[in-house]
């Protein structure tokens, strides 16, 4: 059979367990370079899911010695965008929006967990959901986005 769904349901399987393989291991090896540099470590992932933990550094943070929220933003558009890219769509995505609330503070060398999850993938525009917690449970940050397809093909 040689429709889309069968090829992107291979591209799938492909993305999701080379990116299984990390789990528990930190993304000094991403091949995002602000993925490398944010170095989380992956937690889980799966079709439309995917959480990592982070540590809260000192180039993190802000002059009160919290979490920035630009940083706190990027955080989330990379957990996003791994889990959109672990979908296995045969083209990449890019963020068209990123609206973010900031709900509580993180501080310096405080372990936060991001997590991602599809909400509605439809063919062109792919809408998510992301999420921050700190150790106690309490919403850092959150935020929803939507992704639009691109012309550029990923390589298999």
């Amino acid at each position: 059979m040689s429709d889309s769904r069968s090829t992107e349901q291979t591209n799938e399987n492909k993305r999701l367990t080379f990116l299984k393989k990390y789990i528990g291991a930190n993304t000094t090896q991403s091949i995002s370079p602000v993925g490398r540099w944010l170095n989380g470590k992956l937690l889980e992932i799966s079709e439309g899911y995917m959480k990592a933990e982070f540590v809260v550094r000192e180039d993190m943070t802000n002059p009160m010695g919290v979490l920035h929220g630009g940083i706190a933003s990027t955080i989330l558009d990379d957990v996003v965008g791994t889990m959109v890219y672990a979908l296995g769509r045969d083209f990449a995505y890019t963020s068209v929006n990123l609206n973010c609330d900031f709900l509580h503070a993180a501080r310096l060398n405080d372990v936060i967990v991001a997590s991602a999850n599809v909400i509605r993938a439809g063919k062109n525009i792919i809408h998510v959901e992301g999420l921050i917690t700190n150790a106690e449970g309490k919403i850092i940050a959150k935020c929803t986005s939507n992704l639009i397809q691109t012309s550029l093909k990923i390589p298999s």
